[in-house]
């Protein structure tokens, strides 16, 4: 699951059977730091919600065909989520692992 931001719509006049209804848009990849990275791609949108300008969360391959309506649809890549807010402070990051392995032996 990567960021994109969306920066344009799609008109398709002929779909793949299973993409009728499904809305497609053009989103720029982002980096950790919410920076353009790579060109940009367009996206079906499984939300049905997403427009120009929003932040969202993009899956590829497998995933993104199972994320639309009708699964394994042609397509590469899914918005999945639209991003309300990002609280990237710092302080907020983890710096280890938040668990670890034990040797399975339950006390």
């Amino acid at each position: 699951m990567k960021f994109a931001r969306v920066i344009g719509t799609v008109v398709a006049t002929q779909k793949a059977d299973g993409l009728d209804g499904v809305k497609f848009l053009v989103v720029q990849p982002l980096d950790e730091a919410r920076r353009p990275r790579g060109e940009p791609q367009i996206a079906a949108d499984a939300t049905a919600q997403a427009g120009p300008g929003e932040l969202v969360f993009v899956v590829g391959s497998r995933e993104a065909a199972q994320a639309l309506p009708v699964i394994f649809v042609p397509v590469d890549l899914a918005i999945t989520g639209i991003i309300d807010e990002v609280d990237d402070d710092p302080a907020f990051r983890q710096r280890a692992p938040s668990a670890t392995w034990t040797s399975g032996e339950i006390d």
